[in-house]
């Protein structure tokens, strides 16, 4: 039997299956309040079928794409587990409690949306890690703004964008790593010339938080509940003194020291706990269940149950079949080369550097939403379009901040990416639910392009790199 020539997909086969899987998720989000789950393993079979009739691939190639893509994400997976043991073993062991009952005393309402913002920007500046944040300090910032009677929403959307300011522009982040490496430039002049855009964004971001702040002033503040959480979990656990708080301060500094984020993680669950043992009389029975299942609490007092009734393995397993559905899909269309045609047709179009770097961020953007993964964000796009800056002789660090200003923030903004998947499991607040509050990833990208089409910074490759 004569084997099948393989061809390239045409634009029109390119978007069956992405117009597909945008319609079917839409209605089963919208209409029934369904996962994302079935619309995307819907979208890979329809994918897979016009790669195998209509394009000539076998489904071992097809297989193989799957399988290559979902390797590339299998530490963020792991990572995914690890942190639902750790916040299950953290909140047994009274550290997560700790946080949120030392914050309470120490934070006002009118400053806690910037104070978040800020936090967590540092934190994840230290540290590199935007996942990190969020799932530690972010956590407990929650706990903290559900006492303050602040909207999970909001306070969410504080979180991320310090998570995410850091995650950009940390020397340590593999993004920020990924994004200069993929352009051809250096990290340092990456970062250097991120600042241009990023921290005007913060600044911009502050006065929006600290407006919104306004509005839970002390004069709202209903001191009654917060004294009554604060009481709750003084008598719910043996003791909360800031020695816990070695447990967070240990893992920060760990990744402050590059010991990598899976052993980092393991660190602070055996300090956790130890903790439990030692500090609140926790048998191995009790670590074991609040590791595998979550801690349940069952103060009788409402904001205190939902407060500390999260975490544990389990708790991560739809966060990881949505990444797992969602990387196959972007898998069978990275290599089959869908996406690269859809890119194709997008080039033709830009003019100009405001166009290219357009472009550069729609195709991140776009990625993200079919691929699932902000690092085929980043090295898809990169490779597709880096040739294209050195042939209009823009410098390399336009790409760069591009990949990032689009495929690192927008990331966490979609629910079935494996950013926006691990902060809605970890933090229990739906992506479409925060996404419109994350103020630093909506605005940065607006700022980025304003600024390019102001013609402010726009650096060329036969300029010195010292202008950037």
């Amino acid at each position: 039997m004569k084997k099948k020539e393989v061809r390239s997909a045409t634009l029109v086969e390119s978007l069956i299956p992405i117009g597909f899987m945008a319609v079917f998720l839409s209605f089963c989000i919208f209409k029934y309040g369904a996962s994302p789950h079935i619309p995307l393993i819907a979208a890979t079979i329809i994918a897979s079928l016009i790669a195998v009739f209509r394009l000539g691939y076998t489904w071992e190639v097809i297989e193989q794409g799957m399988f290559e893509t979902i390797m590339s994400a299998m530490q963020a997976i792991l990572i995914t587990i690890l942190i639902g043991v750790l916040i299950g073993v953290w909140i047994v062991s009274g550290v997560v409690p700790c946080m949120i009952y030392w914050g309470l005393k120490i934070i006002s309402p009118k400053i806690f949306l910037i104070a978040t913002l800020l936090a967590c920007a540092i934190i994840s500046i230290s540290t590199g890690s935007s996942w990190s944040t969020v799932g530690t300090i972010g956590v407990a910032l929650l706990g903290i703004a559900q006492s303050l009677d602040i909207p999970v929403q909001i306070a969410a959307g504080a979180i991320i964008s310090g998570a995410y300011f850091g995650d950009k522009l940390s020397p340590l982040s593999e993004t920020t790593n990924l994004a200069p490496a993929v352009s051809g430039t250096d990290l340092f002049s990456h970062i250097k010339y991120m600042l241009y855009s990023t921290v005007p964004s913060l600044i911009i971001c502050i006065v929006i938080y600290g407006i919104i702040g306004m509005k839970y002033s002390g004069n709202n503040l209903d001191m009654e509940k917060i004294l009554l959480v604060q009481e709750t979990l003084k008598s719910t656990f043996n003791t909360l003194s800031p020695v816990l708080l070695i447990a967070p301060v240990f893992v920060i500094s760990l990744v402050i020291f590059k010991i990598p984020a899976i052993p980092g993680l393991v660190g602070g669950i055996l300090i956790g706990a130890v903790f439990a043992v030692t500090l609140q009389g926790v048998g191995l029975e009790g670590i074991l269940s609040a590791a595998q299942n979550g801690y349940v609490s069952q103060t009788g007092v409402q904001a205190v149950d939902e407060l500390l009734s999260k975490g544990g393995l389990s708790s991560m397993m739809s966060t990881i079949s949505l990444i797992l559905c969602a990387l196959s899909l972007g898998g069978v269309l990275e290599k089959t080369g869908m996406l690269k045609s859809i890119a194709e047709i997008l080039l033709k179009r830009a003019k100009g550097v405001f166009g290219t770097v357009l472009c550069t961020m729609i195709t991140s953007l776009f990625t993200n939403i079919i691929a699932g993964e902000q690092y085929l964000a980043i090295v898809i796009p990169g490779k597709m379009y880096k040739e294209e800056f050195e042939r209009k002789g823009i410098s390399p660090v336009m790409l760069s901040r591009a990949l990032e200003d689009s495929g690192t923030l927008t990331s966490v903004l979609i629910p079935w990416t494996s950013c926006g998947a691990y902060a809605a499991g970890v933090l229990g607040v739906s992506t479409f639910a925060y996404a419109p509050f994350t103020f630093l990833n909506i605005i940065n990208p607006f700022v980025s392009l304003t600024m390019i089409a102001l013609g402010i910074k726009i650096i060329r490759t036969d300029q010195k790199r010292e202008a950037v």
